[in-house]
């Protein structure tokens, strides 16, 4: 078996073409979204279109909670920009995304943790940058979920951790669409990968257990740029043309 995941592709529709595209070649049995699908100053509503064609199994990421509800954001806010853009038919299919979904008895699905879709699982930002999370830290987080294999998204930094006490894996695939972002919830914070690329993960069952392979894809990252530039949201343009957020010094 050969599952493909997938999210936080954030409205970037070439990038999400590139995923297309690199899964023809791959083929896998199921493809599956982990969320925040349209959220930014690019091309909510069509990403949205495709999305909805290819019927994967997706659940609910935090922004795609508050976009269907972002009647009063200003425009210049990502969530604002892409409640304006949005169809009626879009919302409804993102208001009734699940917040998580069994795949499996061994494969669950969230978009931040199993209990809360914008808390980090896979990165602690109150340490040094990058810090991976202490596995007691991690398996609070989980709440109880017992499942194998737990696949997750929100931080946008590609991880697989295996917890030694549970004999469970997390996979976070990194972000299909905004390789970097700030934010200042809970406390100010930015995250980076570092390069432009599209990422995505395949999972592959195989006799020794599962196995994982980050894909790291090229697309037109300029024109992505481009648009969020065209959109007011130049920090936007340098995050998808460099992979880094902010100024380069």
């Amino acid at each position: 078996m050969k599952i493909a995941v997938v999210s936080d592709i954030h409205g970037n529709l070439p990038a999400l073409e590139a995923v297309l595209e690199d899964l023809e070649h791959e083929a896998p049995d199921e493809t599956v979204n982990l969320g925040d699908c349209v959220s930014g100053p690019l091309w909510p509503e069509e990403t949205a279109a495709v999305l909805r064609q290819t019927g994967w199994p997706t659940v609910r990421g935090n922004h795609d909670r508050v976009v269907v509800s972002a009647r009063n954001m200003p425009r210049r806010t990502a969530d604002g920009f892409s409640f304006a853009l949005l169809s009626e038919e879009s919302k409804a299919w993102l208001r009734d995304l699940p917040a998580t979904l069994r795949l499996t008895d061994e494969i669950f699905l969230c978009h931040g943790t199993p209990e809360v879709d914008d808390v980090y699982l896979t990165e602690e930002i109150t340490g040094p940058k990058g810090h991976l999370p202490d596995e007691q830290t991690i398996l609070e987080a989980l709440g109880g979920e017992s499942s194998p294999v737990i696949c997750c998204g929100h931080t946008h930094i590609p991880r697989v951790i295996r917890l030694s006490k549970t004999d469970q894996t997390i996979l976070n695939p990194g972000s299909v669409g905004l390789p970097s972002y700030d934010d200042s919830h809970p406390l100010r914070h930015k995250m980076e990968i570092g390069s432009p690329h599209a990422r995505y993960a395949l999972m592959r069952k195989t006799s020794a257990g599962w196995s994982f392979t980050e894909k790291v894809l090229p697309y037109d990252w300029e024109k992505a740029a481009i648009e969020a530039e065209r959109n007011s949201r130049p920090d936007w343009g340098r995050s998808l043309r460099h992979g880094f957020f902010g100024p380069l010094s």
